[in-house]
This record gives structure tokens, C-alpha cells and sequence, in this order.
């Protein structure tokens, strides 16, 4: 995909533009859709799946070989792997199926973090895309969320804007591809 950085008429503000007319939310704001444009029908998608790539910080809906959509999303956390010696992300890279795990909250004590609107794609409940982290008493951790689309900062998980985690979570097919890229 080609992408052409092109400045908009906010001062200070970025819009990506992309071969496919891309609608790209600018500057990024994780309680908003990435888009300004509707989520994708999916009963009018014949071939669904979903890329992830962790290095630019995007979760790409396709219909085939079509982009529909896209979201700004942030990745595991690059650490050193002991065995390589190559930085690694904490999310893992592959093909996977979305999974029937999902919900409206859920709290790790022992990250002491959580996140409302999950779907698994690994490990049951594992690994899951969500919205931006909460603290302990549900707000949200906005140091974290403002990494959204701009770095990485999960412990393994693929965090979405809320709007966006909310869709996945009541929309995203049981069974669906997803391929997870660096």
C-alpha cells in the first residue's frame, strides 16, 4: 500500500492518505472511531479478515484484497529475546482465528490493568484485541491511551480506541483470520 503524508488544514495535524482514499481520524483520539467514515457492513463483505501490523500501529480490515477499514492500534512491547538476542514483540506474529472469548470488562490483578471490549484471537482469552487500558477502578489509564496508533505498550494484547474495541467485540466473526505482522 502506498501511503503519502499530506497536510490537512489543522495546523499541526497529519492526514494519511492512501491509494484506497483512506478516512483516517486526525489527530488520533482513542474515545473516537479511527474513521470518519461508518465501520464496514460485514454482511456485505464476502472475505473478511483482519492484518495487524505492530510496527506502524494498525489493525487493517479487509474484504479480500480490498482495504475497508482501518484502526489505530498499539502492540506488545518490544523486548530483548534471551535466546536471539533480537528484539522481539510481546505480541505474537502468525495467523490466528478470532475466538468466541468476549466481554464488556475484565481486570488483570496481577498487570494491575484492564480494558473494556475484548474478543480473543489466542489462547482463550490470552491474547485479545481491546480498547486503551483501565486502572483498578475502571478509568482509563490515559498515559497509556495516548499511545494509541503511535507506539507500542501492551503486554501481548492489540489495544484499539474504545469505539473501535466496541465494534470488534460485538461484530468481529468467530473464526476470522487474523494475521499479526511486525
Amino acid at each position: 500500500m502506498e501511503v503519502t503524508p499530506t497536510r490537512n488544514n489543522k495546523p499541526n495535524t497529519v492526514t494519511t492518505k492512501t491509494n484506497d482514499s483512506s478516512h483516517m481520524r486526525t489527530p488520533i483520539d482513542w474515545h473516537k472511531s479511527s474513521e470518519t467514515i461508518p465501520y464496514p457492513d460485514l454482511t456485505k463483505v464476502k472475505n473478511f479478515w483482519i492484518k495487524v501490523s505492530l510496527k506502524k500501529n494498525r489493525t487493517y480490515l479487509y474484504d479480500g484484497k480490498k482495504l475497508i477499514y482501518t484502526m489505530y492500534s498499539s502492540g506488545g512491547m518490544y523486548t530483548k529475546n534471551p535466546k536471539t538476542g533480537k528484539m522481539e514483540s510481546m505480541t505474537p506474529t502468525g495467523t490466528y482465528y478470532a475466538q468466541a472469548e468476549r466481554g464488556d470488562s475484565f481486570f488483570n490483578q496481577s498487570l494491575n490493568e484492564g480494558a473494556n471490549y475484548y474478543v480473543s484471537w489466542l489462547d482463550h482469552g490470552t491474547y485479545l484485541f481491546h480498547s486503551v487500558p483501565t486502572q483498578a477502578g475502571g478509568a482509563y489509564n490515559v498515559k497509556e491511551a495516548d499511545k494509541l496508533g503511535k507506539s507500542t505498550g501492551s503486554h501481548g494484547c492489540i489495544r484499539l480506541s474504545i469505539p473501535d474495541a466496541q465494534w470488534m467485540s460485538s461484530h468481529l466473526p468467530v473464526g476470522t483470520k487474523i494475521e499479526i505482522v511486525n
